[in-house]
């Protein structure tokens, strides 16, 4: 299967919501069609610094996504990247959808001469860190979260 890349388009709604559902059931996440609405809205304004790449099989079909946006870095005093989310269709896995999806941020990163790509996933996300480990460098940092 051949995977390309391009920008989250209007009309790609529908299955950008249905793929964004099974993100959040995999992460054990309830989510709402408002919360959806929220997100999309979101991607689809330029003046919002979200955005978001999808992938799409051989016949066109979006088979993931990527969300993405950049942030500062005081100390090194320069922006960098943080890739938010990214999910592939179960079916669809295995066919270097996700690399893909990683290879658009870092191209998106390098036009922008943005410092750094980075992103966490869960640590029991046994599937994804593979990919991962073969094109990052996995760091040493712990994160911490305080729930408002």
């Amino acid at each position: 299967m051949t995977v390309t890349t391009r920008a989250l388009a209007a009309a790609d709604r529908p299955v950008w919501e249905a793929l964004f559902a099974g993100y959040a059931a995999f992460y054990k996440v309830e989510q709402t069609a408002q919360m959806r609405e929220t997100v999309f809205g979101w991607l689809m304004d330029t003046t919002h610094s979200s955005m978001c790449i999808v992938a799409e099989d051989t016949s066109g079909t979006v088979i993931g996504f990527t969300h993405y946006r950049p942030f500062t870095s005081q100390l090194r005093a320069l922006t960098n990247c943080f890739l938010d989310d990214l999910f592939v269709a179960p079916a669809a896995r295995g066919y270097g959808a996700a690399q893909a999806l990683i290879d658009a941020v870092k191209v998106v990163a390098e036009t922008n001469g943005w410092g750094v790509v980075r992103w966490i996933t869960a640590e029991n996300n046994y599937r994804a860190r593979a990919v991962y480990d073969t094109l990052a460098d996995r760091t040493p940092w712990v994160t911490y979260d305080i729930k408002l």
